[in-house]
């Protein structure tokens, strides 16, 4: 396949560039391609679909406050994107600025801190911090990294809306945005209605809004993202499994993550590293049911939905969105594929 099977044509008017006022309060596109279904709901319904032996399973890496205002020694202006921290004072980024950017170049941060960067690595820039802890100057001075598409400077409120409320492991430069659907009455909700639900942690990187850059996918390179799966989120699997239920992804990086670890017929545990690239003609071995939002033309994760629902009615889907006016992207509505293909 090549990357144009995977345009479409969106109105820009609908591609949110807020959240919800509050968490839930969003559609739910419901459907499942083994009866070619397509039902128009509501977030607030999504836990009657549940069946009594399924397993859910969440993203808990935590959003950076990863991008950072600088300027060079010139005084150009400069933005950085920090992709992952190495160690306190080291970490790898994207650096955008106007003009050329060459090693060994100074970028100040503020009165306190600066950065020097020291060659790259594929794509990123290894870039040194002077003093503290890249933790710390995220903190205080950092940026939460809203997508490109939204068209706006961030606010105070992103903070907390462009985060899970279940976030709990640092490391992710964009959030795991299905997850920001739930709210914590939810959470609460998935105890009392006795419905089992485990985590695992996928730290997103930057390359999740990179461009493919081929016409021919089969020469595609993704990029790398690390993530952990525990004992008890195996076992909750596997016990799933053998109860004939249905192990539920709540975002495409719980399935990217799932998909990866998935070794010699089990769910491998421990700390490993995806770069995992699913398109139609997959087979899946993990999961079961995907809560997904709706993603860009021609990118990867519209390729991994169109091969867990089937590339005609992927197509289907996403025409059906557009016509009955859902919204698109990170702050947008969801959908729930009940079921995979195959």
């Amino acid at each position: 396949m090549r990357i144009d099977d995977f345009d479409y044509e969106l109105p820009t008017d609908l591609i949110a560039q807020f959240p919800a006022e509050e968490r839930g309060q969003s559609k739910l596109l419901v459907v499942n391609p083994l009866i070619k279904k397509i039902d128009d709901s509501q977030f607030i319904n999504f836990f009657n679909l549940i069946n009594p032996d399924d397993l859910i399973i969440f993203n808990n890496t935590k959003v950076l406050k990863a991008r950072l205002l600088g300027k060079k020694e010139t005084g150009g202006k400069i933005e950085i994107l920090i992709e992952r921290i190495i160690d306190k004072k080291n970490a790898l980024a994207m650096i955008r600025s106007s003009k050329n950017i060459s090693e060994k170049n100074i970028i100040q941060l503020s009165d306190e801190h600066n950065v020097r960067i020291n060659g790259r690595e594929d794509n990123l820039y290894k870039i040194q911090l002077n003093n503290g802890s890249f933790y710390e100057v995220l903190e205080n001075i950092g940026h939460i990294p809203l997508p490109p598409y939204i068209n706006r400077e961030d606010l105070p409120s992103d903070e907390e809306r462009y985060q899970t409320i279940y976030a709990k492991e640092s490391g992710a430069v964009a959030a795991p945005t299905a997850g920001l659907h739930f709210s914590h009455k939810d959470m609460e909700n998935l105890k009392i209605k006795n419905i089992n639900f485990a985590f695992i942690t996928l730290h997103v990187g930057s390359g999740t809004f990179q461009p493919v850059r081929t016409d021919n996918l089969d020469h595609h390179v993704m990029h790398k993202e690390l993530y952990s799966i525990d004992e008890r989120t195996r076992d909750l699997i596997e016990m799933t499994k053998n109860k004939r239920g249905r192990v539920i992804a709540i975002g495409t990086t719980v399935l990217r993550a799932l998909e990866s670890s998935f070794d010699k017929d089990r769910v491998r545990v421990g700390k490993q590293e995806t770069k995992i690239f699913i398109k139609p003609g997959y087979k899946f071995n993990v999961v079961d049911g995907l809560f997904t939002n709706f993603h860009l033309p021609k990118s990867t994760l519209l390729m991994l939905v169109s091969a867990f629902a089937g590339y005609e009615f992927t197509k289907e889907i996403y025409r059906h969105a557009i016509l009955r006016r859902y919204r698109f992207f990170s702050y947008g509505d969801a959908m729930f594929i009940e079921q995979k293909i195959g």
